[in-house]
């Protein structure tokens, strides 16, 4: 049951998505795995320079498994939230261990590698292997609380509801329907059913839109995010930014010196040996998973 939506949804996907290379036809699932890790809070724009470069990198996820995690943390950039990049690093080794080199279909299986949920499983599952599972991102969510709801707005979590009305509209899984419903569901959030701006006129399924024919009425606005600047979220990637440039292992005394707040760089450090982003290598040394004092590591392509 798709509401009437499906064809005029298709008819316009087929003419106005971008070119993505994690949707081109016979790409494989270690791609869209490694895109989704990406995509992660992170606009496309930003991703698809690192996506380039992480895969002529380790174009398999046996490739990723032989190297360090300090490896893939330097390849990550700055890309944001880096604990990605371990636990993606973590995902390549089990792939590469447990089954074969080959990102597993199940959507079980797939939610057994770190650092992946039900998005990521759905998500994988759908657009790699054409399985049927709502893909419920941020923009999908949005154009199903608009389109359905008549909400401007999602509710902050998905719930059972939510995800049962999301199966109930996705199309049968032949001949890969389901998938192409999520994608092009995914960008008609992120180009036309936007947050701010939605693009109404221009959207396919304005006529039957339940939050259109009811006026568009507000909803409430998600929380402003907290300043970057002089944040802890700020001197985490300060301190990793000279990790991932220097030659192997460095004094921790000499890390992020100049940040002006002392107290608040010490703590950063302790966090990010907790979260196993940084190691202590030896007596007063500290750097990525896998450095050695002295030692540099292989430049990021």
């Amino acid at each position: 049951m798709t509401y009437g939506f499906e064809a005029a949804l298709i008819a316009w996907y087929a003419a106005s998505a971008r070119d993505l290379p994690w949707r081109r036809p016979g790409i494989g699932a270690w791609p869209v795995l490694v895109s989704e890790f990406m995509l992660q809070q992170t606009p496309v724009t930003r991703v698809l320079p690192a996506y380039d470069a992480w895969l002529s990198r380790w174009p398999a996820a046996a490739d990723l498994a032989m190297a360090t995690p300090g490896d893939a943390v330097r390849q990550w950039g700055n890309l944001g939230y880096p604990r990605r990049a371990i636990r993606l690093h973590e995902s390549a080794r089990i792939i590469a261990n447990r089954h074969h080199g080959l990102v597993p279909e199940s959507f079980a299986e797939l939610l057994e590698l770190p650092g992946v949920g039900s998005y990521t499983a759905a998500a994988v599952a759908s657009f790699a292997y054409g399985q049927r599972h709502p893909v419920l991102d941020t923009n999908v969510r949005r154009v199903l609380a608009r389109a359905l709801g008549g909400r401007e707005f999602p509710a902050g979590t998905v719930s059972v509801a939510e995800r049962a009305l999301a199966l109930s509209v996705l199309p049968p899984a032949q001949d890969r329907r389901a998938a192409s419903w999520s994608a092009a569901m995914m960008e008609l959030g992120a180009l036309v059913c936007t947050s701010s701006r939605p693009s109404c006129r221009s959207c396919p399924l304005t006529a039957r839109c339940a939050w259109r024919i009811a006026g568009s009425p507000a909803g409430p606005r998600a929380r402003q995010a907290k300043p970057y600047a002089g944040s802890d979220r700020q001197c985490r990637g300060r301190l990793l930014a000279e990790l991932r440039h220097a030659n192997g292992a460095m004094p921790a005394s000499a890390l992020g010196r100049d940040w002006p707040l002392d107290d608040q760089r010490r703590r950063v450090l302790v966090g990010l040996i907790d979260d196993g982003l940084v190691v202590r290598v030896s007596d007063g040394l500290v750097g990525l998973p896998g450095d050695r004092p002295g030692v540099a590591p292989p430049a990021a392509s």
